[in-house]
């Protein structure tokens, strides 16, 4: 049981996400001894002296990462870049029965949940926050074809924001069979094998032109490359999902130059995205409750990180730490 302290918070877990990066082993090594887990939906059993925003039994989303809102990076709509973003955690992590939560996360980093949201829809808040954030900067709109390269839970939660965004058609792309079906599923028009003739299955499905809007949700570099040949001229990549360490991608310059292609990347979520995440969940207009596919309690953590780590019939697997 974390001992809390002036400005801080103690809060009880209900229900924790599995990250894909909790399980990426070049991430998580390097951080080792810790605990993981930061999607979490939380109950305040605790009040720090000093604290008037919160009571205890109110129910919230609390952001592992928070920025300081007043440097270069923050004042240009960068926060995801901020200093402080970068070394702010709460203790000890999701992935555990309470956790103490810093003044300097209780600032901008916890978020009273509406009564429309389950502690369930809480561990899709960080996630959807960062999508949302990915395609705000990227402009998906209404009337943009988006191309989702990767199926995997990221690129569900993709497909069904540019749907919410007003994309006229997603089209998706995964290896795997299971993974096309859950991109119809959730939205997207078509879902193409990704070892395929991709770019002209785009053609096909778009009436002879490329995505405008490019999203990888993989790290794996045939998707990396592959965007290149997907994105219609004066169109955006978005890489949304880190490689391997010291990955080098290769980039068809003269035709993104030429074409005047925009290429950008996206990480993590500020303050206003996890709020405009809350929304897009509270209003329905994204909905996630069946991409959830596991539920385990926290002595079988082990047995979730293996269920996300070799994929095969899981999406999202969250953690009960009061089961």
């Amino acid at each position: 049981m974390p001992r809390i302290g002036p400005g801080e918070l103690l809060v009880r877990v209900w229900a924790s996400g599995i990250c894909g990066s909790d399980v990426m082993e070049w991430y998580r090594a390097r951080r080792a001894p810790c605990v993981l887990g930061h999607e979490i939906g939380a109950e305040v059993v605790e009040v720090g002296r000093g604290v008037t925003d919160f009571v205890v039994g109110d129910r919230v989303f609390v952001s592992h990462h928070v920025p300081c809102g007043r440097c270069h990076y923050c004042l240009r709509d960068r926060e995801t870049v901020c200093d402080q973003l970068r070394s702010t955690n709460y203790d000890p992590g999701g992935f555990a029965e309470y956790v103490r939560v810093p003044a300097v996360n209780l600032a901008e980093g916890v978020f009273a949940l509406p009564d429309a949201l389950t502690y369930e829809d809480a561990v899709f808040i960080e996630p959807l926050g960062c999508a949302y954030r990915g395609q705000r900067r990227a402009g998906v709109g209404d009337g943009d074809v988006v191309a989702v390269l990767g199926a995997g839970l990221t690129g569900l939660i993709h497909i069904r924001l540019a749907r919410a965004m007003g994309a006229e058609r997603v089209i998706a792309t995964d290896v795997l069979p299971t993974r096309r079906e859950a991109a119809l599923r959730s939205g997207a028009a078509v879902a193409l094998d990704a070892r395929g003739d991709v770019a002209k299955g785009i053609r096909e499905a778009n009436e002879g032109r490329l995505a405008d809007v490019v999203i990888v949700a993989t790290g794996a570099p045939a998707a990396l490359r592959q965007a290149f040949d997907c994105v219609d001229r004066g169109g955006t990549i978005l890489f949304f999902a880190p490689t391997e360490p010291g990955y080098e991608l290769p980039m068809p310059f003269n035709r993104v130059w030429g074409d005047e292609v925009t290429v950008f990347t996206s990480y993590g979520a500020a303050p206003r995205d996890i709020e405009d995440a809350m929304a897009l969940l509270g209003s329905g207009k994204v909905k996630v409750a069946d991409m959830v596919t596991h539920r385990l309690p926290l002595e079988r953590v082990q047995e979730g990180f293996r269920l996300v780590a070799e994929p095969v019939d899981s999406l999202k697997v969250i953690i009960e730490p009061q089961k």
